[in-house]
């Protein structure tokens, strides 16, 4: 990988199959800047938080830090259950800041954004969130705020946004969080 590639760290906040959340991270990748390179992060088997462990952490926690500390930021793309994010992403984010002085987010500067069929979106999950990083001193996208309802048409059959007007605005968003983390990234 080229030195000048900044690397995003991709924490997606669903573990369905067909998540619509998914597809968004999948459409962002595309419409990323050529220096930029967005990875997943898997989540799916990290065991639940337990500060027991901290000491001993399991190789999952252990490569989640990894992929954290060796990113220039991170996007969290998360979909809202019941008015705030998924219990799955507030366990991720447990595992990989703690322990307490270790955490893997530490200045990483943050972007989010999420999608639902509800009209709207992912709003309050996005503000439950942002209190989160604001702890985990991560410097967050504060404008544009995305709350992306899905539509019939929303992702196109190439797996990207479907629609002129959505695409335009998603590359907005993108385009913002790129020139935030050449901000605030230390390379």
């Amino acid at each position: 990988m080229p030195t000048n590639t900044y690397r995003i760290a991709v924490l997606v906040g669903s573990l369905r199959r067909d998540s619509f959340n998914k597809q968004l991270a999948n459409a962002l990748a595309k419409l990323a800047p050529p220096d930029f390179s967005l990875q997943q992060c898997a989540l799916n088997d990290l065991p639940l938080y337990n500060q027991d462990d901290d000491a001993n952490q399991a190789e999952p926690v252990r490569r989640l830090k990894s992929e954290i500390s060796n990113a220039q930021g991170v996007i969290f793309v998360t979909p809202e259950y019941n008015r705030s994010i998924p219990g799955m992403l507030k366990n991720a984010i447990d595992n990989a800041s703690r322990p307490y002085g270790q955490s893997a987010f530490a200045g990483k500067p943050a972007g989010i954004i999420g999608i639902s069929v509800g009209a709207i979106g992912t709003a309050i999950a996005q503000q439950h969130l942002r209190g989160i990083l604001g702890y985990l001193d991560m410097p967050t996208l504060g404008q544009p705020e995305v709350f992306l309802q899905n539509k019939e048409g929303f992702f196109g059959a190439d797996g990207g946004i479907g629609n002129e007007s959505s695409r335009k605005f998603v590359q907005g968003w993108m385009d913002k969080y790129a020139a935030w983390v050449r901000q605030h990234a230390k390379m």
